[in-house]
């Protein structure tokens, strides 16, 4: 059985959605973590260092948010979540979820510390990611072009949570507007209705 540790209005809200469109049994345990607020580590949290999202399948323990996504969509590929390996495609695949981890999360997080006093380069930064995001969308109505996928469930959250990120782009607001209207998008919200 698949078992999400999750935290309300987390970046683990995500992994109720994904685990939504591959439509498979799991459970969630709920957790509390350390947030800027305060807060404190829950013991019944999986992850090592007591943080969400964390999933446990068959008694694997797999964190970090690209790690999970692409372990959900290589062990449940019926679903059509991800790009098997062999497959066209499975490089742009990896690619974006990699660019999540490692450019818009960065980003997003940047802009929530510091927003008020952002320099530069991280305003060179934010630009960049969204229009790396923006001319994707202008090939298909999602990342990989006519294939929705995780990559849109995680790439999209940043943009969700900041909304001035993608304000002044029409193509970024068409796609949070299409993603937020798919049947387990709307499922996830209702489960998790502090989710931002």
């Amino acid at each position: 059985m698949l078992t999400l540790y999750h935290s309300p209005n987390s970046r683990s809200s995500r992994f109720i959605w994904l685990l939504e469109e591959i439509g498979v049994k799991y459970g969630i345990i709920h957790c509390s973590i350390v947030r800027r607020a305060g807060g404190a580590a829950d013991p019944k949290n999986a992850h090592p260092e007591k943080r969400v999202p964390a999933l446990m399948h068959e008694g694997e323990l797999v964190t970090e948010q690209a790690a999970i996504a692409l372990y959900l969509t290589d062990a449940f590929p019926e679903a059509g979540l991800g790009v098997s390996i062999g497959q066209p495609g499975r490089a742009a695949y990896l690619v974006w979820l990699a660019f999540y981890a490692g450019e818009v999360d960065p980003v997003y997080v940047t802009r929530w510390l510091y927003g008020d006093r952002l320099d530069p380069l991280t305003l060179r930064d934010q630009a960049r990611v969204t229009a790396r995001v923006s001319a994707a969308l202008a090939r298909g109505p999602y990342l990989l072009g006519e294939q929705f996928s995780a990559a849109d469930i995680l790439v999209s959250g940043p943009f969700e949570w900041d909304a001035a990120l993608a304000a002044a782009d029409p193509a970024i607001q068409d796609w949070l507007a299409r993603l937020n209207a798919r049947p387990a998008a709307k499922r996830a919200a209702a489960m998790d209705p502090s989710a931002a």
